[in-house]
């Protein structure tokens, strides 16, 4: 009795963090107050969850390695030091929740970092969850047939939350591409949930058939099923996900300047010396093509409303000693 009473406040506990992670994922609908308070709550559940599961650290070097104990050990450990890390550098950005953390690390740093990590964090959350699903659906004792028409339906399923998960750009912040995060504050909040869903739902789906995939591995002969249905799902939904993204057009990172966000960290930023040097330069190019176009006028020189834009460079961000928020978002308008 006492182990379905634990069993059971354990799932509580995973509901309520999946619900905190998708609002933690929704921050143009939440804003940033209400985002750093979220992330609190979730830290908080976080630590609850490893307090209720202490059992499995204690068996962690005992015991013998399947498959299933192997992947799962792996998501696991993988998934609380994204969680750790995410709120260790949500803390060091914080303005609000823990305003006294704030600076305990370079914040072009932590930005960057907090920002991937939460995404591995979502990702890594999606496969733990979907490990846990056969074991939750069991008891339920569905049919063989069932089981296949539900797993080809959550494989459309997936399928779109692949291509939602490349089109908002993603693998970006997964692999610190980009320094900033790209958010349609326009877009309906039912609506960045829904995506937030769908997204989920493909790792989630990905995490499900590897767990059917591995415990199949561990039946007798007689008991197995068919290895392979669990991989033609599996690339069912990738594909599915990357033809959608083809048709489309591709992501919308290019509304943003395409690779020029890929490659912020190693576009050249003057130093100060060589900005007034080339400030200087471009002044006296400046005044030699004023005078030119004074005593040689450009017949293609009309008045057509345009104005000439010279190029230039210019430092994005904030210093180090200015005080931001968790996220720097920048707005987007989103077809």
């Amino acid at each position: 009795m006492q182990g379905k009473h634990n069993t059971m406040i354990k799932r509580i506990v995973d509901v309520c963090m999946t619900v905190l992670l998708l609002c933690l994922m929704a921050y143009q609908v939440t804003g940033e107050v209400l985002h750093e308070w979220i992330g609190m709550g979730m830290t908080a559940l976080v630590i609850i969850h490893q307090i209720l599961n202490r059992k499995w650290y204690g068996a962690i070097f005992k015991g013998k390695y399947n498959p299933y104990r192997i992947v799962t050990t792996v998501v696991n450990i993988a998934l609380l030091l994204s969680f750790a890390l995410t709120a260790f550098c949500g803390m060091s950005m914080s303005g609000h929740a823990v305003p006294f953390l704030y600076g305990m690390t370079k914040v072009s740093f932590t930005r960057r970092m907090h920002l991937s990590m939460s995404h591995w964090a979502f990702v890594l959350m999606g496969l733990h969850l979907g490990m846990h699903i056969p074991v939750m659906f069991a008891r339920l004792k569905l049919t063989d047939k069932l089981k296949t028409v539900i797993s080809a339906a959550l494989c459309v399923v997936a399928g779109i939350g692949l291509f939602l998960f490349i089109r908002n750009g993603m693998p970006d912040y997964l692999f610190l591409r980009v320094p900033f995060a790209f958010l349609d504050y326009e877009k309906a909040g039912a609506l960045v949930f829904l995506e937030n869903i769908l997204m989920l739902s493909f790792w989630t789906f990905i995490g499900t058939e590897v767990a059917i995939l591995c415990r199949n591995s561990q039946m007798k002969t007689e008991e197995k099923k068919n290895p392979l249905l669990p991989v033609v799902f599996i690339m069912g939904a990738i594909i599915l996900g990357l033809v959608i993204n083809m048709i489309s057009g591709g992501t919308n990172k290019e509304d943003f300047g395409g690779a020029g966000w890929s490659s912020f960290d190693t576009e050249v930023m003057t130093a100060s010396s060589e900005e007034e040097d080339v400030t200087d330069s471009r002044t006296d190019n400046q005044d030699a093509q004023t005078t030119a176009s004074l005593t040689n006028p450009d017949p293609s020189d009309l008045q057509d409303g345009f104005l000439l834009i010279e190029s230039g460079t210019f430092l994005m961000g904030s210093p180090e000693s200015e005080l931001v928020g968790i996220h720097t978002h920048a707005d987007s308008i989103l077809p």
